[in-house]
């Protein structure tokens, strides 16, 4: 599937979870995103973007993951990082929140972009359960093969390291995180940040400090979670 997208799997994560793209299910999915773009469909995110959240993060630098559940379906919006939208695209309204929520925990000013690959490069592993969307449809591409792939990759991280912090978001991340034995990592609950939930408990919820308040007693140096300013950001992506 790589070679046919031209994708190339970071060297850390290939050896885990490589693989998994000559599965048979993985191959069938590679068939089916071909149909769709010859079909005239626009895939979200662009191909080379899509195993971004890897390719940011290698698996030995994880600290903290953070699952969300499909890419953005609107244009420009989805780079293959979970909640993040590249500089100069409107912030999404669950990023907003999420946002919000850093403001009230640790007083950080609110940044203007909502481009989060700083927080990747600095260890939040930030990954969709579904990597590909189309454009206006939501979950377009659930139950396509993507979901047995993100899976080995938590799995992966939950056997292999130790001492990481999980946060999930709302019932289908919370699915999605019971492989993780919550002796050996912390695993954070909440609602997810959408507007229609992030007042059930998402606000107010202290994920961000407690994150780093469990790296800290495991020896690690916590996360910052600010995020430099925008043109920082884009000289960072030209960099890519």
């Amino acid at each position: 599937m790589a070679e046919d997208d031209r994708i190339r799997l970071e060297p850390s994560w290939k050896a885990r979870i490589g693989d998994w793209l000559l599965r048979p299910e993985m191959q069938a999915l590679a068939e089916f995103l071909r149909q769709r773009k010859a079909a005239g469909a626009r895939v979200y995110p662009p191909g080379p973007q899509i195993f971004a959240a890897f390719d940011a993060t290698p698996f030995d630098q994880v600290k903290v993951v953070i699952l969300g559940q499909d890419p953005y379906h609107g244009r420009g919006q989805a780079h293959g990082l979970c909640f993040s939208v590249l500089p100069g695209v409107p912030v999404p309204p669950s990023l907003d929140n999420i946002f919000k929520e850093i403001g009230q925990e640790l007083g950080l000013p609110r940044p203007d972009h909502g481009c989060l690959l700083p927080w990747a490069r600095r260890g939040v592993l930030l990954l969709n359960a579904v990597l590909t969307v189309e454009e206006g449809r939501a979950g377009a591409h659930q139950g396509k093969g993507w979901e047995g792939f993100t899976d080995r990759a938590i799995e992966a991280l939950a056997s292999e390291r130790e001492g990481l912090v999980f946060l999930l978001w709302g019932s289908y991340a919370q699915a999605k995180g019971k492989v993780i034995d919550p002796r050996r990592h912390r695993v954070l609950k909440a609602p997810h940040p959408s507007p229609l939930s992030a007042h059930r408990g998402f606000f107010g919820c202290g994920h961000f400090a407690a994150a780093n308040e469990y790296l800290a007693r495991h020896g690690q140096a916590p996360v910052d979670w600010s995020l430099p300013p925008r043109v920082e950001v884009e000289a960072m992506l030209r960099s890519l």
